[in-house]
């Protein structure tokens, strides 16, 4: 980490700025979304607004001395009312603030966040290769269940996507 404690907390509008210029570096610079380009404040605004401080879909940020360097989220997983107990999680950080234990630090903020909530699984997309996100799933218990290939054209190739679960124990 850095010199100071990283604090993790709601996200506010106030935040969103921040959030979208996170976003679109990975837009820009790399495969693990498969947005082509940028987004605008306005496109980012939607996201942002199906997130609450309650229920299913959070969105977390965290902060390194008033900065905001990286944020989770879990969101709808399909729109169809039978999979409202399954939610998907992502992380995304700043990239000059990743291996630093802050994507840990959001997701273990993020499940004990959605703790209670009625959930019975969570589900993970990851653009391959990305051992970083692989680790980090891996490490809050989520297992391979298939791999997409192809799916996604971006910088002239075809990327494969690997689906995880989280599966809950409640019985």
């Amino acid at each position: 980490m850095t010199g100071s404690p990283i604090e993790v907390r709601t996200a506010t509008l106030a935040d969103l700025p921040r959030l979208l210029e996170i976003y679109n570096h990975y837009v820009v610079h790399t495969p693990v979304t498969f947005d082509i380009e940028p987004l605008t404040l306005e496109q980012r605004r939607s996201w942002f607004d199906q997130h609450q401080d309650h229920g299913r879909h959070r969105l977390l940020i965290a902060e390194d001395s008033g900065r905001v360097v990286g944020y989770a989220s879990s969101h709808q997983f399909r729109v169809k009312a039978a999979y409202d107990s399954t939610v998907e999680t992502t992380v995304y950080l700043d990239p000059n603030f990743t291996r630093r234990g802050i994507g840990a630090a959001l997701y273990e903020a993020l499940f004990d966040a959605l703790r209670g909530e009625d959930i019975a699984s969570y589900v993970a997309a990851i653009t391959l290769p990305n051992e970083g996100s692989l680790a980090l799933h891996a490490r809050f218990g989520f297992t391979p269940v298939g791999t997409l290939h192809r799916v996604g054209r971006k910088f002239d190739a075809y990327w494969d996507v690997g689906w995880f679960e989280r599966v809950l124990d409640r019985a």
